[in-house]
């Protein structure tokens, strides 16, 4: 190797590849490629099927496709992309590639381009590290701006997590949200740290809205649920004629309609004017009903003036069954007649109860007369006494047949005694009917 080539290697790591390879190979006859050192010849292998051209021109190509790599990592170096332990990471993995190298060129050319890298490595390793340092400061400054910027955003958010004002905070955490996400990202940590405040400051505020509207929207479907009933009611009650018990019953569901609260505002609307409706159709009705009545009520007044008259007649009863029936047409035209005046009612029920009363009176006795088991019981209380008597009486007779006066005395009180009982027994029976 000439002195000029020398210096151009010793120059630049990539004058491997100045001049022409394919002078440092050549192609035996049987195919095998050798590669020229100063050394000798090497066999680098062979192209089967080619011409020795083409097996040439093969070789040459793994050559410089090696060259190549030695010559990029050299312009890397130079140009401060590649961090020196990287670099001599890879001359250590180049050096073994061109060790092993089966390809045609100036081997030795290439293999003094490699060890030329690590002092290029030393030569440019204070321009790496001034750019390393001006990196570092530019993205230190980069990261401050960032910090400065998210810190903001979290603060703003942490102030905003216990807000009432729920349309406008969260249209101001959904902009906090987009200005995040533009915002430069910091180092993991330090960008999980903030996100972590933020997010919890977000969440913290969307939780309490959501719970301010499920229980606002719970509430107001129980209040819609209860008013829903009272309505039901109400208009289930529309076409009632029971005006006393309705009218206080519609009051009772005004009541209930106030203390249930307020709903949401158009259900509310919508339930209120049913309530109302229904409420106005009975009232209506009731006011034309009452109308009518007030005509009819002297009429009825009148009517039970001479039906009561009739009803005491039948008292005193001196045939209960005839009494009944007469008791019975007289009571059917009573219950006939339509509504009287409340203040003048409550007498005429008086007399009408007093003549009911005796006739329940009188059926009771005529049934305590003619109750087959009382009759026997006092049969059985008769037949007991009247033996009772037969038997004291024989005890004396023979107790003085015997000479025992006293017994045969005592003995007679007994049978006295029972006798007066068996007389109160004898009356009873008598006024069971047959």
């Amino acid at each position: 190797m000439d002195t000029a080539s020398n210096q151009a290697i010793i120059n630049s790591p990539a004058a491997a590849l100045v001049g022409d390879p394919a002078k440092y190979g050549r192609v035996a006859a049987d195919g095998t490629v050798f590669v020229i050192t100063g050394d000798g010849e090497k066999a680098v292998g062979s192209y089967p099927g080619k011409t020795p051209e083409e097996a040439l021109a093969y070789f040459v190509r793994k050559f410089e496709a090696l060259a190549s790599e030695v010559a990029l990592l050299a312009a890397r170096i130079k140009s401060g992309a590649m961090v020196p332990s990287d670099a001599l990471a890879a001359v250590t993995k180049l050096r073994q590639q061109v060790e092993n190298l089966n390809g045609v060129g100036n081997l030795a050319a290439l293999k003094l381009s490699v060890e030329q890298i690590p002092n290029l490595i030393e030569e440019h390793k204070n321009i790496f590290e001034a750019r390393k340092a001006a990196e570092a400061a530019a993205k230190a400054v980069k990261r401050a701006e960032g910090q400065a910027i998210k810190e903001k955003l979290v603060a703003e958010a942490e102030m905003h997590a216990l807000s009432e004002n729920w349309k406008l905070t969260s249209e101001r955490l959904k902009t906090l949200l987009d200005e995040w996400k533009k915002a430069p990202r910091l180092d993991k940590k330090a960008d999980a740290d903030l996100w972590k405040r933020f997010s919890t400051s977000r969440n913290k505020f969307d939780k309490r809205r959501r719970t301010h509207f499920a229980t606002l929207l719970q509430a107001q479907s129980a209040v819609k649920s209860a008013k829903e009933v009272i309505v039901s009611e109400a208009e289930s009650l529309a076409n009632s004629r029971d005006w006393v018990a309705t009218a206080r019953r519609y009051k009772a569901l005004m009541d209930q309609w106030k203390l249930s609260g307020r709903g949401k505002k158009t259900d509310d609307a919508k339930l209120w004017a049913r309530f109302k409706a229904a409420q106005d159709t009975f009232f209506a009705a009731k006011n034309t009903d009452l109308e009518k009545r007030q005509g009819t009520m002297s009429e009825n007044l009148a009517k039970r003036d001479a039906l009561i008259l009739e009803i005491e007649a039948v008292l005193p009863i001196t045939n209960l069954d005839e009494t009944r029936r007469k008791f019975r047409d007289l009571q059917s035209q009573w219950s006939k007649i339509g509504m009287t005046e409340r203040s003048k009612r409550a007498a005429f029920d008086k007399r009408f109860g007093i003549v009911e009363t005796a006739i329940k009176e009188a059926e009771a006795e005529k049934w305590r007369k003619s109750d087959p088991t009382a009759k026997a019981r006092a049969n059985d209380v008769v037949s007991q006494l009247s033996a009772a008597v037969a038997n004291y009486e024989a005890q004396a007779v023979k107790a003085e047949a015997a000479g025992n006066a006293k017994k045969a005395s005592e003995l007679r009180e007994a049978a006295a005694a029972r006798r007066n009982w068996l007389s109160e027994a004898e009356k009873g029976l008598s006024e069971f009917t047959n």
